[in-house]
């Protein structure tokens, strides 16, 4: 049907033959009748509902994305983890070779393996002990050679 047509109303036939016959005996005699509230309306086509798909996609692919970044999240961060592991591994390694190495510097260091050292070297214990002021040169105490003492 036509906007044109689907406006058009129909008037029944009493009405119609009353409209265009003269008037005796009326007051509203010139005037034309008032229209009549036709019955039937004019409506509009129902709306389409809108499909819920696209919605129930976009809901998927932003929980499957989720699910994806917190596996790469976990996923990163033990990767991390035995990354810190073997790290603080090394770290502890080599704490014990320091202290290891410090140890043997120590026992190095002490008077019997000095004394000892010098002795593999060739060298004499001295018997007198002499010092050297260096202000002026002067020589204090009784120095004797390590050689000459025996």
């Amino acid at each position: 049907m036509s906007a044109a047509q689907s406006t058009a109303v129909r008037l029944p036939r009493s009405a119609a033959a009353r409209a265009t016959s003269p008037a005796v005996g009326r007051p509203d005699v010139g005037r034309p009748a008032p229209a009549a509230r036709p019955r039937l309306q004019v409506v509009r086509a129902p709306a389409h509902a809108r499909t819920r798909v696209p919605f129930v996609l976009l809901c998927m692919s932003v929980l499957a994305a989720s699910l994806l970044g917190a596996l790469l999240l976990n996923t990163s961060m033990a990767q991390g983890e035995y990354e810190r592991f073997a790290l603080q591994t090394r770290l502890a390694q080599s704490a014990q070779s320091q202290q290891r190495i410090s140890a043997q510097l120590d026992l190095a260091g002490s008077p019997a393996q000095l004394a000892a050292a010098a002795r593999a070297l060739g060298m004499e214990p001295s018997a007198g002990a002499g010092y050297l002021r260096l202000s002026d040169g002067a020589v204090l105490g009784n120095p004797v050679p390590a050689g000459a003492a025996g």
